[in-house]
């Protein structure tokens, strides 16, 4: 699902809202993600789970064509983590 669809998801079911009104809400609510990732803080919804931000330090890859030894710097990347209640839904058999 992209984001078009997700907003049109929740327009369909709160007919009483208008689409740009649901559209500006979701990206409210990515900007708001985003933006306490970006201060490294952690962002958990309940049932849902939990974004985090997680280091890796700097390293030495390989370039898979030549095989030459590449320098690869420290970043930092986004992390996941289902909840519980994702887990179980995803599970059900």
């Amino acid at each position: 699902m992209i984001k078009s669809e997700l907003v049109q998801v929740i327009a369909n079911r709160n007919p009483h809202l208008y689409q740009r009104d649901v559209e500006m809400i979701v990206n409210a609510i990515f900007d708001e993600i985003t933006e306490a990732l970006c201060e490294s803080n952690r962002v958990e919804l309940r049932g849902f789970g939990a974004f985090s931000v997680k280091n890796r330090p700097p390293r030495t890859g390989r370039n898979p064509r030549t095989g030459e030894a590449v320098e690869v710097s420290e970043k930092w990347v986004p992390f996941f983590k289902p909840g519980k209640e994702l887990r179980e839904r995803l599970n059900e058999a």
